[in-house]
């Protein structure tokens, strides 16, 4: 007699399949394990925190079970991400709305913004006159939305050189209810922004030309135009940089995500003063740079990349 059809089973199952297949993570989940939890408890459409040790011996139908199994294989097949399965994303907790047409929400900065309102890793930098938030290069808009979840007080313009990442941003916007304060905005970096802000968060394409080249299919599936960075990753941040301080209030700060390219980014930037900030990721993948080191370290600082329309 066959033995009854569980989660538990269908888990495990997808779990193997995985495994052996190869398959790639990073997208939401980091082994196999979870990520199979994942397919299969939204394919049954379950909650995703639901507690498996507790719930395992529930049972499934045989037509549950091929539903799950059609998108394991789907998941083995296509190798993108799971989130491009299932149209969704999560990033501090938070639901996003997520497509082809944009990266898989997962900045660092997002644990930095969920701190602020426990006075943990930006609170020394801000203070009440943080009134204006730029998210440049927002894709979904997942980091313009958690911050201003976290400031309430705050108004949030984000911007991406993307109209069909706009698109998925406005989605998310109106998914969290916070049109009145997340205003989208189309620009190739700065070249169509007028703006002064109190706080920059900016979440670039950074990944060298080697590292590009090195990505699995997972990754590949990802728009390029959000993660390709140029020979040494930091082509978007030469512009950003360059221009960043006229778009900055007097007491502002830019947070920039640069992933694993510190090394390029100090042969590039040797004299400007950062703060490191410590996330998951380490000490080195996220900075805090002031309006006064901009300003001090500008003749030092790389021209313009960008050739802005006038």
């Amino acid at each position: 007699m066959a033995a009854p059809l569980t989660l538990h089973t269908l888990v495990r199952r997808a779990e193997a399949q995985l495994s052996a297949a190869g398959v790639h993570f990073g997208h939401g989940t980091t082994c196999a394990r979870d990520e199979a939890a994942w397919l299969v408890l939204w394919r049954l459409g379950l909650p995703l925190d639901t507690d498996l040790d507790a719930e395992g011996n529930r049972p499934v139908t045989p037509a549950q079970a091929q539903a799950v199994q059609a998108l394991v294989d789907e998941r083995i097949r296509s190798r993108k991400p799971t989130a491009y399965l299932t149209g969704e994303a999560w990033l501090q907790g938070v639901a996003f709305y997520v497509d082809e047409r944009v990266i898989i929400p997962r900045s660092l900065i997002a644990e930095l913004i969920a701190a602020a309102p426990q006075a943990d890793a930006l609170d020394p930098w801000l203070g009440a006159h943080t009134r204006t938030v730029l998210d440049l290069c927002t894709g979904n808009g997942s980091l313009a939305v958690l911050a201003a979840m976290a400031w309430p007080e705050v108004r949030v313009d984000a911007s991406d050189l993307s109209a069909d990442a706009l698109a998925v941003a406005a989605r998310n916007v109106a998914r969290h209810g916070l049109q009145d304060r997340v205003r989208l905005l189309q620009s190739d970096g700065w070249c169509a922004l007028d703006g002064r802000y109190d706080l920059i968060l900016c979440n670039p394409p950074y990944v060298n030309r080697a590292s590009m080249a090195m990505l699995p299919p997972e990754y590949r599936a990802e728009p390029a135009l959000a993660l390709d960075g140029g020979d040494d990753g930091m082509d978007f941040v030469r512009h950003l940089l360059a221009r960043a301080a006229e778009h900055m209030n007097e007491e502002a700060v830019l947070v920039l995500e640069i992933g694993h390219e510190r090394a390029h980014f100090e042969a590039v930037f040797p004299t400007l003063a950062v703060e490191w900030l410590r996330t998951s990721g380490g000490d080195d993948a996220v900075l805090l740079v002031t309006r006064t080191a901009l300003l001090a370290a500008q003749a030092d600082l790389p021209p313009d990349p960008k050739r802005c329309a006038p």
